[in-house]
């Protein structure tokens, strides 16, 4: 009903630019592309398929981990193949039901990443702050819980900007300045007053990046604090490396997304735009497995037995 009023925005067409201004760059863009994409989806199904088939494994924290990895795998594949396909391609359009459903199923996954992450560090938090009782406060029934959390949190957050985005006009082709269907780029190329939309994506993303960060901060706290009253020197540098290696993705991840779409002026600058989109739809999903599973011992050793296993 909203799309047949007066606009015809069903049938409008949207141009992805991406990075056609680079003309030279196009092959190795895609190489570059191609080889972070291979890796992403390598790396996320390869951890989500040695946590499944290692019983040593199966426990919270890669319960977690498992789940990540599947957010990580969603996220980079409802962008990256376009992109590809964008930098091969002369026809560089997209339909209107295209666009709307890119961004529907990026914006599930970018909040359920978000909430997930916060979920991680309340694990840690449990199992640095209450080792003993770890298995008890982390039972599957919870976990289960703080994993549809996310989830559900993130189809509700998507339906409601996608439901604003579509009351929205546009009129014939649009360029969209970036190469993926974003908030900010589809509401700069309405024919109507995309206020309403701005300031409810606004409040969204205010609201997920400071009730996740506080989540994490809070937790991060306490595990300082524990990680400080331990006797080994060697336990306190295992615990702080993990919690480095685990506060920078987390930093990475919520400093873009809170620049991008926390900062009212930032969509003027559609470079600095293109970049934080590269960085958290192509780079941070490829990231994420290394940083929280690779660099892991009980991973590591699993992946060289499946190795061995399969030569």
């Amino acid at each position: 009903m909203l799309l047949a009023e007066g606009n015809q925005s069903s049938g409008a067409i949207f141009i992805l630019l991406g990075f056609s201004e680079y003309a030279d760059l196009q092959v190795p863009l895609f190489l570059v592309f191609l080889t972070i994409y291979t890796i992403t989806v390598l790396g996320n199904l390869g951890m989500i398929m040695v946590i499944r088939i290692n019983p040593k494994l199966h426990t919270p924290m890669y319960f977690f981990l498992s789940h990540l990895s599947f957010v990580d795998f969603c996220y980079s594949t409802t962008v990256t193949p376009k992109l590809l396909e964008n930098l091969v391609v002369e026809d560089r359009t997209i339909s209107f039901t295209g666009c709307i459903m890119q961004f529907f199923l990026a914006c599930i996954c970018a909040v359920a990443e978000t909430f997930m992450l916060a979920v991680m560090a309340y694990d840690r938090y449990v199992a640095v702050c209450n080792p003993l009782l770890y298995t008890v406060v982390m039972s599957q029934k919870l976990c289960a819980s703080l994993v549809v959390g996310p989830y559900t949190w993130g189809i509700i957050s998507s339906l409601t900007l996608t439901y604003f985005l579509l009351s929205l006009s546009f009129c014939g082709s649009n360029i969209i300045k970036n190469f993926v269907c974003e908030h900010s780029v589809i509401v700069s190329v309405s024919c109507s007053d995309p206020s309403i939309s701005q300031v409810l994506c606004f409040v969204i993303a205010i609201f997920n990046e400071l009730s996740s960060l506080g989540v994490i901060l809070t937790t991060y706290i306490f595990i300082f604090i524990s990680v400080i009253k331990m006797p080994s020197a060697v336990g306190r540098q295992k615990a702080f490396s993990t919690c480095a290696s685990h506060l920078t993705a987390i930093t990475i991840f919520h400093g873009t997304v809170l620049f991008l779409y926390c900062v009212p002026n930032s969509k003027n600058s559609w470079l600095i735009v293109k970049v934080g989109s590269v960085l958290y739809t192509v780079i941070i999903p490829m990231l994420n497995p290394l940083i929280y599973s690779l660099r892991n011992k009980d991973v590591r050793e699993s992946v060289r037995k499946l190795m061995n296993h399969l030569t």
